[in-house]
Parts: structure tokens; C-alpha cells; sequence
């Protein structure tokens, strides 16, 4: 298992490496005149040239992008070139509120798709069939329909939840739970439906294996059959698209955040891209990527541990 971990983290360091290169390259191909942007049309050509200068845009790309690297091997990820803000704190500022966000909606989606995948496996028939109706409804509904209702029910019409802004934890924990609860309520309505069928669907195959009829007849319980048999080796498939859906929530949480208020990564990512604040946007893209490593990572331990073979394999 360490050999394996040891090897996942080489590949993860390389993958990082890559993208961070090809990530730059792309970002420096738009010809845009940076320099004029920050000071202004009117600028003399002169002090425009000298600004780029200073941002080192008047050397070769390559050349840039090493200096970006020494710099971020060592933790410094440099400044932002629209607001002279440090990166690393910008971003520290704001990650706890996309971080909680996508633990929350990771947690509520766990819990009811188990839940729901295990009955309707299970117990085959009218329920069978109504949560997977409501898993194909729900993964088919557009993220800001969704968001929009639960918006004008929960918050409009009823005023339970506030329906924008932000509490820190640290400040209210009972005011940090109502501004999160209608966001996470609405990225986790797609996950818990691709989940919950993916479980039905593990769960269905399970039941149908040769040791699982031999321990009918040995005369277990069938709740311990379920949960300390069943679910134990229906659990990997499922896993592994919890992982996936947790990578995939950093694109609907940019929907989220902006239409919720939330001053958190994703409305970051949309304003610092639309502006070309390079070291913002690498700072992003990289950690985005350190976020997909690990998590496939945790999600192969996991599936280890539950279960042998994969271990082995």
C-alpha cells in the first residue's frame, strides 16, 4: 500500500508539473497588453512598457514561467497584477467557504444515496422504480433551476434561510449553517441522484452473487447480510463516482457562489480569469489539480480497505 501511495504521488507531482507548463502557455498566447489595462488607455507607451517590465511580460514565456515555478516550489505564488493582493492569502481567505460547501454537500449526498440505493436495491418493486424516477429527474434538472427554487421557496417565500451572504463559522456557527444549508441543498440534488443509482446498481449485483445465497441459507439476518456483506463490497463502484462528483462540484460551485453571494473560490475563479490575472489563475489551476490527485487517492484507499482484492490488484 505505501509502494502504491508513494507511486500515486510521483504520477500526481508529474500531472502537476504538465499542466502547470501547458496552463501557462495557454494563458500566454491572448495578446493582451496588461500593462495598458492596469494604468489605463491614455498611458504613454513608455510608462506602459515599463509596468510590463516590471511584471516581467517582456521576457520569453518560458523564462516566465521557470521564474512562476522557483517561486511556487517554495510557497510563494506571487501577486495579483490587477490588486497587488498576496495570492496565497487571497485564496486562503476564501477557500474555508467553497472547502465547506463541497464537505457538506460531500456528507449529504454519502448519507441519502447509501440510504436510498440500499432500499431500492433491496427491496425491488414500486420502490425500486420510484427512486430510480427521481434519480433520473433529479439528475436532469438544470443546477440553476434548482437553485432558483429552492431560492424563492425556502428563502423568498418562507424566509427560513437567508438567500445571500456568508457567516463565517468562527463567528456564528448557527448563522454559518443557515447561509450554507440552501447552497449545499442545491449542488447536492444532482450528486445524490448519480450516486444513489450507482449504488442501487452495486447493491443489485451484489445480492445476485453466489455468497450472498449461501449466507441466506445459512440463515443470517438479513440486515447483517446487507450492510456487513452487501454494502462492503457494493461500496467501491460507488466510491469511486463520490469522488468524481466531488471533483465536479468546483464547476457548480461557481454557479452557486455567485448567485448565493459567497465570497468563496468560485466567483474568485470567474473574476480573476475574466481579468488574465495570471498568477491568480495558476494559483487556481494548480490547486484545483492537487484537490483531483488527492482525492482519487483517498477514494483508492478507501476501496482498499473495504476491499481486499482491490487492495491486492
Amino acid at each position: 500500500m505505501l509502494t502504491f501511495i508513494a507511486r500515486r504521488i510521483a504520477a500526481g507531482a508529474l500531472l502537476l508539473l504538465v499542466i502547470s507548463l501547458l496552463s501557462y502557455l495557454l494563458l500566454s498566447i491572448p495578446d493582451t497588453d496588461v500593462g495598458r489595462q492596469l494604468l489605463g488607455e491614455g498611458t504613454p507607451q513608455s510608462a506602459v512598457d515599463a509596468k510590463n517590465a516590471s511584471l516581467g511580460l517582456d521576457r520569453p514565456v518560458l523564462a516566465q514561467y521557470t521564474d512562476w515555478l522557483s517561486h511556487a516550489v517554495r510557497g510563494d505564488l506571487g501577486t495579483s497584477w490587477f490588486t497587488s493582493e498576496d495570492v496565497t492569502q487571497a485564496i486562503a481567505n476564501r477557500l474555508p467557504v467553497t472547502v465547506s460547501l463541497m464537505l457538506g454537500v460531500t456528507v449529504v449526498t454519502a448519507v441519502v444515496s447509501f440510504l436510498l440505493g440500499v432500499w431500492a436495491g433491496v427491496r425491488r418493486g414500486a420502490v425500486d422504480r420510484v427512486v430510480q424516477v427521481v434519480g433520473v429527474v433529479g439528475y436532469a434538472l438544470p443546477g440553476f433551476l434548482v437553485t432558483l427554487v429552492l431560492v424563492l421557496a425556502f428563502a423568498v417565500n418562507l424566509n427560513w434561510f437567508p438567500a445571500i451572504g456568508y457567516t463565517p463559522f468562527t463567528d456564528s456557527p448557527g448563522d454559518w449553517l443557515s447561509t450554507v444549508t440552501l447552497p449545499i441543498l442545491s449542488l447536492s440534488v444532482a450528486s445524490v441522484a448519480g450516486v444513489s443509482q450507482q449504488v442501487r446498481g452495486a447493491v443489485v449485483d451484489v445480492l445476485r452473487q453466489d455468497y450472498v445465497r449461501t449466507l441466506r441459507a445459512r440463515g443470517l439476518p438479513a440486515s447483517r447480510i446487507v450492510f456487513r456483506h452487501v454494502l462492503r463490497n457494493a461500496s467501491a463502484p460507488a466510491l469511486s463516482v463520490l469522488g468524481m462528483q466531488f471533483v465536479g462540484l468546483l464547476g457548480g460551485a461557481v454557479l452557486v457562489e455567485q448567485i448565493f453571494g459567497l465570497p468563496g473560490i468560485g466567483g474568485m475563479t470567474v473574476t480573476y480569469t475574466t481579468r488574465g490575472d495570471i498568477p491568480v489563475i495558476m494559483a487556481l489551476v494548480m490547486l484545483t489539480v492537487i484537490g483531483v490527485v488527492l482525492i482519487n487517492l483517498l477514494v483508492d484507499i478507501l476501496i482498499g480497505w473495504l476491499n481486499p482484492k482491490a487492495r491486492v490488484a
